[in-house]
């Protein structure tokens, strides 16, 4: 594959015609000047701003909905998005060190991880994701931060071909959206540099069986989900991928605190995944989700 060719490839999908007036939408931003921005839990960007202006920065956003990652306060305007990201942000925070590493964010979505990664100093932040949705709601939040993480129309296929390797790498959430899970966890390892390690989450069913769900059509009506293993199978796909170290960081169940529907979302929400009369099922009768955090290196 021809990594420069798939990029300049991609960069068309911005003009789709669904993407192509949100683009538009970004040219009439006016270059507000920022007094402070907070990457805490909500990520706050701060200044003085006139009502009108206010009102446009909220049409801009709004118009770009759905926002699944977040919070965002952009110049007084909260964008409650569909998941509250901080907590599997902060889940995850105690157990990394990103000061002077070259990181990567796989499925970054409009990069509310990479915005708070940027306070722990890293050396370089690359996100990847093939939505042109979700890259224009970065360069939205990233019009005011005017960080200098750089965003790839990319998926984690493109990983082995891409032009660096990384000693970070967060894949949060993709992992069972994938019909050859090897494959994909191969493809993560060919993306690190050496002693770099990768930061997995995805679903997982309960159980001490070297088994996985194959779920006939959806998994809580999410159309693309293709297996969701035990963790010792999924210990088992990451040591045939070639991981030797396979760290249990954190298991949870996913709940309505975490997922839930807002104004700033389309459709439904996890309360509408889970069975009305039994919420440890989705509403195709499958367990409902847990997911487990892993570190994997090679050592």
């Amino acid at each position: 594959m021809d990594i420069e060719r798939i990029q300049k490839e991609r960069l068309s999908w911005l003009k789709w015609k669904n993407i192509a007036p949100l683009r538009e939408l970004l040219k009439t931003l006016e270059d507000i000047k920022v007094s402070e921005i907070e990457f805490e839990d909500v990520i706050r960007i701060i200044g003085e701003v006139s009502f009108k202006q206010k009102e446009h920065i909220k049409d801009v956003a709004w118009a770009m909905r759905p926002w699944r990652k977040g919070p965002f306060d952009i110049f007084g305007v909260f964008i409650d998005s569909e998941w509250k990201s901080y907590i599997k942000y902060n889940l995850l925070k105690k157990y990394f060190n990103l000061k002077g590493k070259v990181v990567a964010d796989i499925g970054c979505n409009n990069g509310y991880y990479m915005f708070r990664m940027l306070k722990e100093n890293p050396k370089e932040i690359v996100g990847f994701d093939p939505s042109p949705l979700f890259k224009t709601q970065f360069d939205f939040i990233n019009f005011y931060i005017k960080s200098d993480i750089t965003y790839e129309l990319l998926g984690v296929e493109h990983l082995p071909i891409y032009k660096k390797k990384f000693d970070v790498i967060f894949c949060l959430g993709v992992l069972y959206h994938r019909s050859d899970p090897i494959l994909m966890l191969k493809w993560l390892k060919e993306g690190l540099n050496r002693d770099g390690e990768v930061y997995l989450d995805t679903f997982y069913i309960q159980g001490d069986d070297e088994i996985a769900l194959c779920p006939k059509k959806r998994y809580s009506k999410i159309p693309n989900v293709h297996f969701i293993p035990t963790i010792k199978t999924l210990k088992n796909w990451c040591q045939k991928a070639g991981f030797n170290s396979f760290e249990v960081l954190e298991k949870q169940k996913t709940t309505t605190n975490e997922q839930r529907k807002t104004e700033w979302i389309l459709g439904e929400s996890l309360e509408d995944f889970l069975d009305k009369n039994n919420p440890n099922l989705t509403v195709e009768g499958y367990p409902a989700p847990r997911r487990v955090y892993v570190r994997l290196k090679i050592v």
